[in-house]
């Protein structure tokens, strides 16, 4: 797929039928993301509006924002990029939608969905690549090697990761049916950079599309996260060079291993 046709197929699943100026990427305050140059760069390629969830307006079930010249532009889909937690804290961003009540527009990818296809499937998984992983609600006792396993909540609205866990943060969980344990995966330094003296691990996301028409998702394309820290993620990177985000051209790798 070249990229001409990556733009398209990303085109016709985010804007769909709509015009540009209808379709909104929604944040909260897009502008202070540390995500936000990929805001742009899809506003740039697509045309659509970048908006922050307080300047959506609404009249009964209709959406809309004002534009530059303070013209009502109706809004028909939403691009959600708004993390709950977030919202959840930001008590002070004014809202005329609460995201929740039914409107005349269309999720492009429904925020539920995070939450179908997330860490809730991992316990159902089974397989030499995907890392144990057990409902804490269902363990019949906390493993004695604690040193490799991870804490994590299945939802957001609940504290965040746990890497170097003891007996007290599992016993300490009141709701353990919303948490699971994960066997630690360790991720090796193994890529070298101008920082001889500390190599970079990385892991590589496959990303998908899938149209609500579509019997499957179709594979599109690749992030490579870098990462120096003892987690991936920009607030454990801090200070660091050569981390962040790339892209993987798998196929030249693999011409170069079977050279």
């Amino acid at each position: 797929m070249g990229e001409a046709d990556y733009i398209e197929m990303l085109r016709q699943v985010i804007v769909g039928h709509s015009k540009p100026e209808n379709v909104v990427l929604l944040e909260i305050e897009p502008e202070k993301q540390n995500t936000r140059i990929d805001f742009w760069g899809t506003a740039k390629y697509l045309g659509i509006k970048v908006l922050c969830l307080s300047k959506l307006k609404r009249e009964g079930r209709d959406l809309y924002y004002l534009d530059d010249s303070g013209q009502k532009i109706g809004i028909e889909r939403i691009y959600n990029r708004i993390i709950f937690d977030e919202l959840d804290r930001r008590s002070d961003l004014p809202r005329e939608w609460d995201m929740l009540s039914e409107v005349n527009a269309e999720w492009v990818g429904h925020p539920n969905w995070f939450f179908r296809i997330s860490k809730y499937t991992l316990p159902f998984l089974n397989s030499n690549f995907v890392p144990e992983t057990l409902f804490l609600n269902e363990i019949k006792s906390i493993p004695n090697d604690l040193e490799n396993w991870v804490l994590k909540p299945l939802f957001f609205l609940r504290p965040g990761v746990k890497i170097n866990i003891n007996r007290q943060d599992v016993e300490s969980v009141n709701d353990p049916e919303n948490f699971i344990l994960q066997r630690k995966v360790n991720y090796k330094a193994a890529i070298e950079t101008l920082n001889p003296a500390e190599p970079s691990k990385c892991e590589i996301r496959m990303m998908m599309l899938w149209e609500k028409n579509w019997e499957k998702p179709k594979l599109v394309n690749n992030l490579v996260r870098m990462s120096k820290g003892e987690m991936v993620g920009v607030r454990y990177n801090m200070g660091k060079d050569w981390v962040g985000s790339s892209v993987a051209f798998l196929n030249q790798m693999f011409n170069v291993a079977n050279a």
